[in-house]
C-alpha cells in the first residue's frame, strides 16, 4: 500500500493503517457508532496491547483473552466486546480465505471492482455500505483501482465527494465529511 493515510490525527495510528492492510480493514470494521478517527485508531490500541499487529496472531488468539484485551480502558470501541468478536472473526476469515494476506481481497485473480466488492461484502461485519466505502478508500487513497471500481463503489467513488472516510485526507476534509453526514442525517429526520 504505497500512500500514507491521514485518517486519525495520530501519526503512529495512521502509519499502521498505511502499512498494514488488515489494520485498515479492521479500522473500517470498527467505523460505526463512534467517531471515524476513533474507529481507525482502534488497530493501534490493539497493536500496543499485543506487542504488534498481526492478522495471524489475532486469528489464533483465545477469543476471551482477545475480548478482554479490547475492552480494557480505553476500549477499542464503545461496544468493545462485540467489536472484539467481530475483529477476531474477520482475522480468522482472512487467514482461512486469503492465507493471512488481506490484500488478496483485491489482488487474487486480478479481480474487477464488482468482484472486489463481492469479496468485501463477504467479510464478517461488512455489509454493502461498508464494503463500498472501503472500495472507495482503496481506490481514492491507495491507488488500488481495479477496472470498474468507481461504479462498484457507487456514490462513495465519486471524484471530489466528501461522503465518508474514503474522502478524509486530513483535518479539513474530516470536517467536510462530518458536515455532509450531519446534513444527511438532518434531511433524513425531516423526510
Amino acid at each position: 500500500m504505497p500512500n500514507k493515510l491521514r485518517l486519525t490525527g495520530d501519526a503512529e495510528a495512521d502509519k499502521l493503517l498505511s502499512d498494514d492492510p488488515f489494520a485498515l480493514l479492521t479500522g473500517m470494521l470498527l467505523d460505526q457508532q463512534i467517531a471515524m478517527e476513533v474507529a481507525f485508531a482502534g488497530p493501534k490500541k490493539i497493536a500496543d496491547r499485543m506487542g504488534g499487529f498481526s492478522v495471524t496472531k489475532i486469528a489464533e488468539a483465545d477469543l476471551d483473552a482477545f475480548v478482554e484485551l479490547c475492552v480494557t480502558k480505553p476500549a477499542i470501541h464503545r461496544y468493545g466486546g462485540s467489536m472484539a468478536r467481530r475483529v477476531h472473526a474477520l482475522a480468522q476469515h482472512i487467514v482461512e480465505h486469503y492465507d493471512g494476506r488481506t490484500e488478496g481481497i483485491w489482488v487474487n485473480g486480478d479481480p474487477d471492482g464488482k468482484k472486489v466488492l463481492r469479496r468485501l461484502r463477504a467479510l464478517p461485519g461488512y455489509g454493502d455500505q461498508k464494503a463500498r466505502i472501503f472500495l472507495a478508500l482503496l481506490g481514492k487513497q491507495l491507488g488500488v483501482q481495479p477496472k470498474g471500481w468507481r461504479d462498484a463503489a457507487g456514490a462513495y467513488g465519486e471524484d471530489g465527494s466528501r461522503r465518508s472516510i474514503a474522502d478524509v485526507t486530513g483535518p479539513e476534509s474530516l470536517a467536510e465529511v462530518r458536515s455532509f453526514k450531519k446534513a444527511t442525517k438532518a434531511a433524513a429526520k425531516t423526510s
